[in-house]
């Protein structure tokens, strides 16, 4: 693409999720509104402060970096032979299939639809909610790297920079920030 996106056919959104309050999981819906700056309407994690209770208990001034958060599907499709997990159910506002969340680098810019961008800030860290929703689902989302390092599956965090609806079905492109790429880290 002469554009600087990269991406498929295959990279698309395959449902999207809210809840207007601290729950767990979020409920599926036909579309969501991300609000640039803010995050997604409606959701109890919209503001331009952080508003995660723990992290709202430590520092409540502190800059949302959690805005919107992303699982890709081939996750729920790995810990389908132990749990039952279907979109939205871990927490997530866009669930995607065709390209793998984790490899991206921070500040890459995913394109949703037609005007939707996201600018990828960091990797969800799952709490012990995680295992009071499921047994056992922790450990099934941390894994450790070849060299005994801590790899997060649960997901990536955003920040909305275009608003827009995003819906299933959308197509997602990908712009990688300047090199050097810098890894994702826990946010």
């Amino acid at each position: 693409m002469n554009d600087g996106k990269m991406g498929s056919a295959s990279a698309v959104v395959i449902a999207v999720s809210k809840s207007e309050k601290h729950t767990f999981s979020k409920e599926n819906c036909n579309s969501l509104k991300l609000l640039k700056g803010l995050g997604v309407e409606g959701d109890a994690h919209l503001g331009k402060t952080v508003k995660h209770r723990s992290r709202v208990a430590a520092k409540p001034n502190q800059p949302n970096l959690r805005q919107v958060h992303l699982i890709h599907s081939e996750l729920l499709d790995e810990l389908k032979d132990r749990f039952k997990v279907t979109a939205g159910q871990m927490g997530e506002n866009i669930t995607t299939k065709g390209f793998d969340l984790l490899e991206l680098p921070k500040d890459s810019l995913l394109y949703i639809g037609e005007t939707a961008v996201i600018k990828v800030t960091g990797l969800r860290n799952p709490c012990a909610q995680i295992d009071q929703f499921q047994s056992g689902l922790m450990n099934a989302v941390l894994d450790r790297g070849q060299h005994g390092n801590l790899i997060r599956k649960a997901g990536i965090m955003s920040i909305v920079l275009e608003s827009s609806e995003v819906h299933p079905g959308d197509q997602v492109r990908i712009q990688l920030p300047p090199l050097p790429h810098t890894p994702l880290e826990r946010v």
